[in-house]
């Protein structure tokens, strides 16, 4: 089986999500060529996964103040490099095209008429699903930046709409709860933004990683560079979570029963959905402002309990295998009928 892989390169989640369908496409014998967009080649990390991926500019977003830019994200993209990568990309001889939100993947495909199989959380927001700031332009944003033929929606609940669970990794490491101890990521704020509201509490511990060329640590706060083992192994270990309100973090942080405090960007219609979809499953405190008062309320929340999802990894590429693609919503509901089995185990168990 020879599969061609499109994964979007701005933030981490998608490229997490890339590394789970890795391994699982690896199981079943695939040869897979990786294309990653959207960030320079030089801020890709821990890449061993992707034995064979080739990096492209792509399209990417300009933030400023934690808030998307779409003046500074017009004047930075590049599009007649764009299209000049869609018109030279090769999409021929490959059994299956599978694309990860990856534009130039995704219209290559399209100019030589390919079936594409999109696997995202923004291939969710085709349906009926809680959302927060759409409108009709950002709705055809979605459906278009990276088209698809086969658009597969991630979410953590599948709101009665044909959307299958998150894809995350069964934890590689020990599960604690240490207390008092809290992992930060929110890349697109500045440090300046967060700082002075964690130093007003000095009897916790906060991991706050950050594109830092070495760790610093400013008392009871812990500066920390990118390093995938290291934040896995933070993440399993902590108390709870503040982040932004992407969607494979927070999926990680609830099946690892990890208590969450969410902020959206502003102005990024996906995240303030996200967050308004993990208020309303009770998921995840989320701020727009990320004040003392709101921390101060968080630390004291009690723990969650975890979720746990199937292995949707592993499901997908049987699905593939066995109808080539077809028949969405029976897959859908076998992975939401295991989540269900598996929360009743769970449950009988404790």
């Amino acid at each position: 089986m020879k599969v061609l892989y499109g994964v979007q390169g701005t933030g981490n989640g998608h490229i997490t999500r890339a590394r789970i369908m890795a391994k699982a496409l690896t199981a079943a014998g695939a040869e897979v060529d990786w294309i990653f967009s959207g960030r320079a080649a030089e801020a890709y990390f821990d890449m061993e996964v992707f034995p064979n991926y080739r990096t492209f500019r792509g399209l990417t977003f300009a933030f400023k103040s934690g808030r998307v830019s779409y003046i500074k994200s017009a004047l930075n993209n590049n599009l007649r490099q764009l299209y000049q990568d869609i018109k030279r990309l090769d999409v021929e001889g490959y059994d299956f095209i599978l694309n990860d939100f990856e534009p130039i993947t995704a219209w290559a495909a399209r100019r030589a008429g390919k079936k594409v199989i999109g696997i995202s959380h923004q291939n969710a927001f085709r349906y009926a699903i809680p959302t927060r700031g759409s409108n009709w332009f950002i709705d055809q944003f979605m459906r278009y930046f990276a088209p698809v033929t086969v658009p597969i929606g991630l979410h953590w609940h599948h709101f009665n709409q044909p959307i299958l669970p998150p894809i995350i990794e069964h934890p590689q490491c020990p599960i604690r709860h240490t207390p008092r101890l809290y992992l930060v990521y929110l890349p697109f704020a500045h440090l300046e933004d967060i700082l002075p509201q964690l130093r007003q509490f000095p009897d916790d511990n906060f991991l706050v990683y950050r594109p830092v060329l070495s760790a610093r640590n400013e008392g009871h706060i812990h500066i920390l560079p990118f390093s995938r083992t290291n934040f896995q192994t933070d993440l399993h270990r902590c108390e709870g979570v503040i982040c932004s309100a992407g969607f494979e973090l927070p999926s990680e942080a609830i099946q690892l029963g990890k208590k969450l405090l969410v902020q959206p960007v502003g102005g990024q219609m996906e995240q303030q959905s996200n967050g308004l979809a993990l208020q309303q499953l009770g998921y995840a405190y989320v701020t727009n402002v990320l004040s003392v008062s709101v921390i101060r309320t968080w630390l004291k929340a009690p723990p969650t309990a975890a979720i746990v999802y199937p292995d949707v990894a592993q499901a997908i590429v049987n699905w593939l295998l066995a109808t080539n693609g077809e028949d969405l919503e029976a897959l859908a509901q076998q992975l939401w009928r295991e989540q269900a089995e598996i929360s009743l185990t769970d449950t009988l168990k404790s």
